[in-house]
């Protein structure tokens, strides 16, 4: 590698001219080239851009010859208010360090200052073929070595041509890239490359990456053996104000520049503008424009879309089935009986402020739960088991399919040791491998004491997340009480908030609310936690620190979106006793019970509500927020400026996305493939609401990139990372909650038992099976006067003049010599239960490995195109290779036989 960083920590004279240039004295004679060029490339123009004679959208210097890959931007010391003259001059000595070493390592420069506050200086970057050449070597980057015509493009709409015209990209406008066979650049052969221009042989993302590789590694300050450097760092701490490169044009109309290809206009135009909600997405452009990670992600989020059709269709089908058969549901209609439910008086479910209350207060409840707790949940249960297998093992070969499409089959980029991790790296050890001294940013007791440090705060916020789950437990369990004091309980009224609101609905509905307001708050909170972790523990490469934090802030997500469902599909109502003996939470409050007919109905609105607000509050997130910030950014610097601004200038009043801007895309579609597989069985239309957020998301997601974001640094990935193994560990996960909720927190179980064996002889008094007399079944009596705890005093006296009431639950009557125990019916259904687990997860467990195995990671067609184009890329190297060793042998030859006839010719004279 050619790079030598030398750090100037010399007084380079500044001062401020007449005419206001900025003037830096013999600064390109201090400081040298590595690239074999002693003039100074850091040329600063007149801040005087009233008469700004370049193009708005010019990605040029001002000599229009040399393309602008980067732009840093600082804020002149020397024209701040508040001047601290000492921390002023500590910042501008380590930018000029900075500066003056990315010139000594072969880049140029040229600053200008903003047209629209003259306080700000945009330090715009250039990288030469020769720079450009060295770290693509280094950086082990792919470069074209001639055309391929063996990729081609599949479509599945290829047998419908009239819907491919009307889903595709129109090929006119988004031309399809020329594919060439691919292999890591060397200098040494250069002419084996494709290289017909210099100026295009390097894409604006490919120059774009290796600058932001060099300003990622560049020095600029070295103080008691501990080197400083990297952009990241000078940024952080305000240094610099900004660093991105920049988008080739304005996103709402195309450049004036012929030679500028318009991607941007391009992208907004066919993929994100509402116009084109219904089009395929054009994933090669995107890749082209935005990288290979950015590609990937949108590639992925498009194929999940798709397969969320099939699973809404179905979905949609289940619920269509509960709602028609609704009013077939008999158990639900005994309910609503006046003579039936309107008879039954069931225990007050609080002490002393609890009232007893008819059955049939929750006739509307119970019709709606026989919409979500039918026949249907169960098919719908099942086939989401197998759908999310299908998905997972189809997304493998579309993703194998991209890797050969996008050349990253063989991805060989030796990722570089992050720059905060190089900064810390003060011990020396012996390499185990190479047997030769290297640095470490600690000894093994240091890693083994943050390891242990990190896993103590993880565990302990995790520990916090469930301490919010059990204060909204003790919310339920309190305002429940309030609710049953007040809310009328009885249907003899005409307020329909008789009808609708009883104190179960009332409690659930409240809780929800409160517990999504929690989740979102706290969600803020460990985002910053978890970076602030990961970052104490100091990962050595960019994929282990993106796959350590995707770890935690997955875990802290997981803990917080999902234990309030947990607690109602597992938890609620199942250890609360029987009135005679309650069990108290706290030593206080009483266990909640769940509903006659399960809790099933209220795990179906907490999904509902999480669901439906977390989509409405991310797309706030996402596109308000920006839009906002952008107009309050823009009304600040223009404020009536009719003055043309460029490019540069442009994009830094745009957003930051962030390095993190997609790890945390990512993560809310992964909240959300738990949401649609976990507790599906309870809510069949999540997928339908997955759909419709997700076919916003993709055009939101696009629309914030192209319009309201700076251009993200282009990154090589070959794959989604860690977030394959987070969905297969949900998909694994997700047959075990579903067949438990249908087990335990749904009434299907029960109530098969009830038809196949309780509802005739010798457990029943009917002749066939039925299911008429249920309810009255699965109720139990209790006595009044048989409360256990005699110091706490019985709570139900002075409630009414009952003697007896009922309560959910399989248990003797009072006067059986074995009152209040289980009785046989609870074992039988225990008993179905455990086997309908273990049966469910074995069959769907079953058939997700035989798909697994079935279904190929790599299709064969696209494993022999890779094979193919292997072969022929190296036969290609090697025919060159022959043909230069060819051509060097016969010139050798020549040598030698022109040396011996010179050397014969006087001898034979």
């Amino acid at each position: 590698m050619m790079t030598r960083d030398v750090l100037l920590d010399l007084e380079l004279d500044e001062e401020d001219d007449e005419d206001g240039d900025i003037v830096l004295e013999n600064f390109g004679q201090m400081v040298g080239s590595s690239f074999g060029t002693q003039e100074s490339q850091l040329d600063f123009r007149s801040p005087e851009f009233e008469e700004f004679n370049g193009k708005p959208n010019s990605l040029y210097f001002n000599d229009g010859q040399r393309r602008i890959d980067f732009v840093l931007v600082y804020e002149d010391e020397s024209r701040k208010e508040n001047n601290k003259k000492g921390s002023n001059e500590k910042q501008r000595r380590k930018r000029r360090a900075y500066e003056s070493n990315l010139i000594h390592d072969g880049l140029h420069l040229e600053a200008t200052r903003s047209v629209l506050d003259d306080r700000l200086v945009f330090v715009k970057i250039h990288a030469p073929w020769e720079v450009l050449c060295t770290y693509a070597e280094l950086m082990h980057i792919k470069l074209p070595l001639k055309p391929n015509d063996l990729k081609t493009r599949s479509s599945a709409f290829d047998n419908f041509n009239w819907l491919g015209k009307v889903l595709q990209v129109d090929e006119s406008i988004i031309k399809p890239e020329q594919e060439f066979f691919t292999a890591p650049f060397e200098r040494s052969r250069m002419n084996d490359f494709y290289i017909r221009d210099k100026e295009t042989f390097f894409t604006p993302a490919t120059r774009s990456r290796i600058v932001y590789f060099i300003l990622s590694r560049i020095k600029y300050q070295v103080s008691d053996n501990v080197k400083k450097f990297g952009i990241n760092k000078l940024v952080s701490s305000g240094i610099y104000k900004a660093a991105f490169p920049l988008h080739d044009c304005n996103f709402s109309y195309p450049s004036e520049d012929f030679t500028c290809p318009n991607e941007r206009y391009l992208l907004y135009r066919e993929w994100a503008h509402p116009r084109s909600i219904y089009k395929k997405q054009p994933l090669d452009l995107i890749r082209k424009y935005y990288g290979e990670k950015i590609g990937i992600y949108f590639a992925w989020l498009g194929y999940y879309t798709q397969m969320l059709f099939l699973a809404a269709i179905v979905g949609v089908a289940c619920f269509l089935y509960g709602y028609l058969n609704r009013n077939n549901c008999t158990w639900s209609k005994e309910v609503c009986d006046p003579n039936i439910g309107g008879n039954i008086i069931m225990c007050p479910q609080c002490d002393k402020l609890c009232p007893f209350w008819k059955l049939n207060i929750t006739c509307e409840s119970s019709q709606k739960l026989c919409i979500f707790d039918s026949f249907g949940t169960l098919v719908f249960a099942v086939f989401m088991g197998v759908w999310v297998t299908l998905f997972l093992e189809f997304w493998k070969r579309r993703q194998a399919e991209l890797e050969y499409e996008w050349d990253t089959v063989e991805l060989q980029q030796e990722e570089q040791p992050r720059p905060e991790y190089e900064a810390r790296c003060t011990h020396v050890v012996i390499n185990e491998i190479t047997q030769e001294e290297e640095r470490v940013p600690f000894t093994t007791w240091g890693k083994c004491i943050r390891a242990v440090v990190c896993a103590s705060a993880v565990l302990f916020w995790i520990l916090l997340i469930i301490a919010s789950v059990i204060g909204i437990i003790v919310y339920r369990l309190s305002v429940f009480i309030v609710f049953s004091a007040k809310l009328p309980k009885n249907l003899n009224g005409t307020d329909p908030i008789q009808k609708y609101l009883t104190p179960q609905t009332a409690t659930s509905i409240t809780a929800s609310l409160i517990s999504f307001v929690i989740i979102m708050i706290l969600n803020m909170i460990y985002e910053k936690v978890a970076i602030m972790i990961t970052n104490f523990e100091l990962p050595r490469t960019q994929t282990d620190y993106e796959n350590s934090l995707t770890m935690k802030m997955f875990l802290f997500q997981f803990v917080n979106y999902y234990s309030s469902c947990f607690y109602i599909a597992f938890f609620k109502g199942k250890f609360v006793g029987y009135p005679g003996d309650p069990v108290y939470w706290l030593g206080k409050y009483r266990n909640e019970e769940c509903d006659p007919g399960g809790c099933l109905l209220e795990l179906t609105t907490q999904l509902a509500i999480i669901m439906g607000g977390k989509a409405i509050w991310n797309n706030i997130q996402e596109v308000l927020l920006p839009w906002v910030k952008n107009l309050i950014g823009r009304c600040r610097t223009v404020s009536g400026s009719e003055k043309i601004t460029p490019r540069w200038e442009q994009d830094y009043h745009l957003q930051l996305m962030g390095r993190l801007g997609l790890f945390y895309e990512y993560l809310e579609m992964i909240i959300q493939f738990g949401f649609v597989t976990l507790f599906v069985a309870s809510f069949p239309l999540a997928p339908l609401l997955a759909l419709v957020n997700n076919i916003l998301e993709i055009r939101v997601d696009a629309w914030k990139m192209t319009t309201q974001y700076r251009r993200m640094v282009p990154e090589k990935a070959q794959d989604i990372g860690a977030w394959q193994p987070i969905m297969q560990g949900i998909a694994i996960l997700a047959v075990v909650t579903n067949a438990m909720i249908i087990a335990f927190t749904s009434d299907m179980i029960p109530r098969l038992v009830y038809y196949w064996s309780f509802s005739v002889p010798p457990y029943g008094d009917h002749t066939q099976f039925t299911m008429v007399g249920y309810i009255n079944n699965t109720l139990s009596i209790f006595n009044i006067a048989d409360f256990k705890n005699r110091s706490k005093g019985n709570p139900y006296i002075g409630l009414g003049n009952y003697t007896t009431c009922r309560y959910r639950d399989f248990r003797y009557p009072p006067g059986h010599p074995q009152e209040y125990k289980h009785n046989i019916y609870y074992w039988h259904v225990i008993a179905a239960k455990l086997a309908f687990i273990i049966v469910m997860e074995h069959v769907i467990y079953s058939v997700k490995f035989f798909l697994s195995y079935a279904i190929p990671d790599v299709s064969k067609s696209t494993k022999s195109k890779i094979k193919r184009e292997k072969y022929l890329t190296q036969k290609l190297l090697h025919e060159n290779h022959l043909k230069d060793m060819t051509k060097n042998m016969g010139v050798i030859a020549e040598t030698i036989m022109g040396a011996a006839d010179n050397h014969l010719r006087p001898k034979l004279e």
